[in-house]
């Protein structure tokens, strides 16, 4: 679907990035799922802490190029700060798709890092192997600000809800981009944060000219999760759910689920007001070239209306009673246990102190992801990125309406093609979306018991 990469930061295609993250991280889950289960091992090291003591650690950083030259630098930094500390960093393996096969294979030889980049895909896996630390009494402490990061994030590093296993990485999300040409060539009023989604499908009809092959909004009918990941704020704000509290059913097709579905299928079919697209890579360059008024998109989008000249706003998705909530891919560091106290005390320290405010302004601002802190948004340095970024800022804000997480257990590849496959075949005419879903969920139950 997208060219290959070296790793999934790439900033001259933060699109292609972001796919990778939600597609082909997805699918190595189910790939390497049998060869991560397993009990806890490892050497055994100190049994009580001393925090003199010289201690070595290993660092994946899943990152290459500019990413992975600033995560050393900061690794320098740390160092200096901590003379009886090294840190072995690199990046891991050859791709950030490569590093759950590495993890599962340093878990069989007991070689396994301290702490490791992880898709946030990953995480329910990564604490099923028994392998990672429990870290949740220590970000309660007041100092760690935990508040800070967005309830998505929290949600990702504690999979089953019973432990933290790190800490986010990288956060995202989706919010409504819109071409300011196309809706001043149409005579239409800009969004606002008040939008409900009524007001959005009829600023979409307005927009829609056949003659012009001009369309309000755009929607992927690939079957593939990007498919998937823009239909959950629909649900979520309908007060839908994707799977039940035990991970063993879905739920997507209740009355919720129906509502979103019929809703999208009403905007393509009935009103034509909705480009299809089966490629996933089309309605970006349509959206930047004044051929879509508006598309649900995330900070990826940006560097390319830059380069192109577009001229476009940014709002929050459109809202059902008031709830705006979006969705988000966040990935995460993940920390393993050696069975040894010094170490464990040092990774948690290290990476603690790699996600702080200041650490992070050096990290994913100054490299262009959107900041992992709510702090981090009012200081100079995201401001120049805004300046050169307009519209960063209200993705970054955006975050306190990234409330629930996707799942991440296994059993998720196979219920995001389901209904993938429900979305795409309503939103082009075929089929009912009450059966659909219906459908859909059966294949997802069983992938779910697969799991």
């Amino acid at each position: 679907m997208f060219p290959p990469r070296s790793t999934i930061h790439v900033p001259a295609s933060r699109h292609a990035r972001r796919a990778r993250r939600l597609i082909t991280a997805t699918a190595i889950v189910a790939a390497g799922a049998l060869a991560l289960s397993g009990c806890a091992g490892g050497s055994s090291g100190a049994t009580t802490l001393d925090k003199e003591a010289k201690v070595k650690l290993t660092f994946w950083t899943g990152q290459a190029d500019a990413a992975q030259q600033i995560l050393t630098g900061l690794v320098d930094e740390f160092e200096e700060l901590h003379p009886n500390v090294t840190i072995d960093v690199s990046s891991g393996a050859p791709s950030t798709e490569d590093l759950l096969q590495k993890l599962s294979a340093s878990f069989a030889g007991g070689n396994y890092p301290d702490v490791s980049y992880a898709f946030g895909s990953w995480a329910s896996r990564l604490e099923a192997s028994g392998r990672t630390l429990d870290i949740t009494d220590q970000v309660a402490e007041p100092d760690v600000k935990w508040d800070e990061f967005s309830e998505a994030a929290r949600q990702t590093v504690q999979p089953t809800g019973e432990k933290t296993i790190g800490f986010p990485a990288v956060v995202d999300n989706i919010s409504l981009l819109y071409n300011t040409t196309v809706f001043d060539a149409a005579g239409v009023a800009y969004p606002t944060a008040d939008w409900t989604w009524d007001d959005f499908r009829e600023a979409s009809k307005q927009l829609t000219d056949p003659a012009t092959n001009t369309y309000g909004y755009a929607y992927s009918v690939s079957g593939s999760e990007e498919t998937t990941w823009q239909f959950w704020p629909h649900l979520w704000q309908n007060g839908g759910s994707i799977i039940s509290d035990d991970d063993k059913t879905a739920e997507f097709a209740s009355d919720a689920g129906v509502d979103a579905l019929a809703f999208l299928r009403d905007m393509a079919v009935e009103d034509k007001s909705v480009y299809l697209d089966q490629t996933d890579t089309k309605f970006g360059d349509l959206f930047a070239s004044d051929r879509i008024g508006m598309i649900t998109s995330g900070p990826w989008q940006l560097s390319t209306l830059q380069t192109k000249g577009t001229k476009y706003g940014v709002t929050v998705l459109p809202g059902t009673d008031g709830d705006h909530q979006t969705v988000s891919g966040p990935d995460v560091w993940a920390l393993f246990d050696h069975k040894d106290k010094n170490r464990e005390y040092w990774a948690y320290e290290f990476t603690k102190w790699l996600t702080d405010s200041e650490q992070d302004l050096k990290w994913n601002v100054a490299y262009g992801n959107l900041p992992l802190r709510s702090s981090e948004i009012d200081t100079p340095e995201f401001q120049a990125q805004v300046d050169k970024l307009p519209g960063l800022d209200v993705m970054a804000e955006n975050g306190v309406n990234a409330k629930q997480a996707r799942p991440t257990v296994p059993g998720y590849v196979g219920l995001s093609e389901a209904i993938g496959k429900a979305i795409s075949a309503v939103l082009q005419g075929q089929g009912e979306p009450k059966q659909a879903l219906e459908d859909a969920a059966k294949a997802a139950d069983a992938a779910l018991a697969d799991d």
